[in-house]
């Protein structure tokens, strides 16, 4: 399948997502979210996602796809590079939040910025998962292995330029999930 890398990412976003909606929980029940939690969550949204994970979409994929006559410059291709842009300025605006709190102690914009975040991303990925991919995985069905290799030497490429690998964002993710978990739990 030419996206089981793609969903791959999406799994890990999701849980990203998931914290995050913990992390507004928390907040909104009074609690203090340190530092250590909110800073790996904004560097995900930016580097990860935003990073790797559209740059692999927008660099290998949607170049591929194009190659077997689907457009890129409108329709569904041109609809996903327009929500990237908007996943990138709300995360962007979450970083701000975040100083903003941390500073402050004000987490009003903070909780809206990542209700928003969750809101736009969690559609973004199922649009993706249910129509995209699906028609990516039957156009490119016979470019699966050049489409896999190119999503890997462009995720190679980009988290080489953030001096990051893969493991360190799967780990990213456990911690964070666990320090949630320990923090719902005290």
């Amino acid at each position: 399948m030419p996206t089981a890398h793609l969903r791959k990412d999406h799994d890990l976003i999701e849980k990203v997502i998931s914290a995050m909606q913990t992390t507004t929980s928390l907040l909104k029940d009074g609690k203090q979210i340190p530092e250590s939690i909110l800073l790996p969550t904004i560097d995900f949204a930016k580097n990860f996602t935003n990073v790797c994970h559209h740059g692999k979409e927008e660099d290998a994929l949607f170049p591929a796809l194009g190659k077997v006559g689907v457009p890129t410059n409108m329709g569904p291709i041109r609809k996903m590079i327009m929500e990237h842009e908007t996943t990138k300025q709300i995360a962007e605006k979450i970083e701000e939040f975040a100083k903003t709190y941390l500073d402050t102690g004000d987490s009003a914009n903070l909780i809206e910025g990542m209700e928003v975040y969750v809101e736009h991303v969690s559609a973004h990925l199922w649009k993706e998962n249910n129509r995209l991919f699906n028609m990516a995985d039957a156009k490119l069905q016979v470019y699966e292995k050049q489409v896999e290799e190119a999503l890997q030497e462009t995720e190679n490429s980009k988290l080489a330029e953030l001096g990051k690998t893969r493991d360190d964002y799967e780990k990213l993710v456990k911690d964070l999930d666990d320090d949630l978990a320990a923090m719902k739990n005290s």
